[in-house]
This record gives structure tokens, sequence and C-alpha cells, in this order.
């Protein structure tokens, strides 16, 4: 009883999947992917196999078509099922049983393809599809959590919200299963599960910046590493990234700007004061 998006994204090769349900940690049942093989959602009365055995199937050089027809054919059940793949060549197959509950129904478009079931009308596979369209400008995870929107705005899960989850992944395979993840996240119990992903995506953002300025830190380049930092504090608000972000100025020789942004967080927490004390003892940030 859910909505979801799988696509491969045209101009970065990722893969991804994204879903929202009025069911508690719907990510951990729907959304599977494998960096360099494709990407899976499996809902409606969800058998969970087809998660990882579709990956197998595509893994091992089938197209998403084929896996999808392999595993349906081995299903007693498979006209309860909605389940939707695309492969690395963004080849797409999708299911929508004939038992699944209105309303139900499935879009496919140029390497993606948007499912809902048990939604309050027949309009929100389509929108899903608008949306994933027109957002071309977005970057990948958030052109994924719009699609969610577009579906929630056009009326969603008949019985309202309750999680949602993204997986993006890498489009390369790597040695290890476990690598090449770019992205995952999920919102397993809230009001507005969506609003909060698009939330946590551009937290994610922020951080991954601030990684890039930490290392740019350690490096001496201090005027790239602030700047860095200034754009993670851009996509999240938060006292430890501009405290970051103010160590780099001070390294860089902008200590009145570096100090009037220590001060404001100081006086918020005094415990960032505590640790700037400490960073001097251990020898990371001079007198």
């Amino acid at each position: 009883m859910t909505y979801s998006i799988v696509a491969r994204d045209p101009t970065t090769g990722m893969l991804g999947v994204a879903v929202q349900s009025h069911y508690f940690s719907v990510g951990s049942v729907v959304t599977w992917a494998r960096s360099g093989v494709g990407a899976v959602a499996t809902q409606s009365f969800v058998e969970v196999s087809y998660g990882p055995l579709g990956l197998e199937l595509m893994g091992a050089g089938k197209s998403a078509q084929e896996a999808l027809e392999s595993l349906l054919k081995s299903d007693p059940h498979s006209e309860r099922r909605q389940v939707a793949m695309v492969d690395s060549k963004g080849n797409v197959a999708v299911h929508t049983g004939a038992d699944c509950i209105p309303y139900a129904g499935h879009i496919v478009g140029e390497g993606f393809s948007a499912q809902a079931n048990l939604m309050s009308n027949d309009t929100v596979w389509g929108s899903m599809k608008d949306s994933f369209e027109r957002n071309t400008h977005l970057e990948f995870p958030e052109r994924l959590a719009a699609a969610l929107m577009a579906a929630e705005t056009a009326g969603g899960d008949i019985r309202g919200s309750q999680s949602a989850a993204i997986l993006v992944v890498e489009p390369t395979v790597k040695a290890h299963r476990w690598l090449g993840k770019v992205l995952e996240l999920r919102v397993e119990d809230h009001p507005k599960p969506v609003e909060e992903l698009t939330r946590l995506i551009r937290m994610h953002r922020a951080y991954q910046l601030a990684d890039q300025a930490e290392t740019l830190l350690q490096d001496g380049k201090y005027d790239e590493s602030s700047r860095l930092y200034q754009r993670a504090v851009e996509y999240a608000q938060l006292d430890e990234l501009n405290y970051w972000r103010a160590l780099s100025l001070l390294k860089a020789g902008k200590k009145e700007h570096a100090e009037a942004i220590l001060e404001q967080i100081y006086s918020k927490a005094p415990n960032w004061k505590r640790l700037t004390e400490l960073l001097k003892q251990s020898g990371r940030l001079s007198d």
C-alpha cells in the first residue's frame, strides 16, 4: 500500500529507488539497489525476495524484464504483487498484479518507472512521472524525492503518510556488494515523511561538503576549506558546521570573521568553547 519510483540517472548512471507509505519502516522492505546492477521496489502484499533475487539475476546479466518475468513465474501469488525494476542500462520492467487494491497502477518513462497501489485516486503515478521528467535540473536524489512529493500532492496513500526512504547507488560494479552506496536514508515514522526525507537529503549534502572541507583543512587549504564549509552551512544551518567553518576562517587569517561566528556559538552552548580549548591543548589549533 505504497507509492515508489525506480530510476537510472541518464547523466551520471546512478541507480535509485524512493518510496513512501502508511507503513512503519517502509524502506526496510521495499527499497533495494546494488551499484552497477540495478534498483528494485517490491510492494503490495510485499514479497521481499523480489529485491535481493532481482538484483542477483540482473547482476548475472539478465535484463530488468527478464529478471522480473523469471520471479513472477515462480510466485503463486504474483497477482497480489507490485514490483518495479531498472537495470544498469536503463531498461525498466514493472508489474501491477490484478489483485492489487485500487487505485493501483504504474507508468513507465525513459529509464524509470513510477508505481502505486491503495491510493486515493488514479493520478498519483502520472504525477510522479510528470515531476521526474520536469525536474531534470535537480540532482538525482532530489529529483527522486520531488517525485514522491508530487505523489503526495496528488493525493498519495489513501490511509495517509508514515514512512519514506531513498536508496541511491553508483553506476559501476564494486568489488564488494556493500560498497557503492551514494545515499541511503530512511524516515521510519513521521507525520510528514516525504518532507522529512527531503530535509535529510539536504543534511546529507551538507555533511558531504563538510567532509570535503575537512580534508582541505587538514591539507592546509584553508580558504578552499572555509568556502566549502560555507556551502555546507547553506544546506544545513547547524552550529557544528558553522564551528568548523570558523576554524577554517581562523586558520586562513580571517580572525574577526571567525571570532564573530564562534562567539555566537559559544553563547548558545559553552561546551563549544571547551572544545576549542581541547583543540588547543592537542596542538590542532594554535594560540
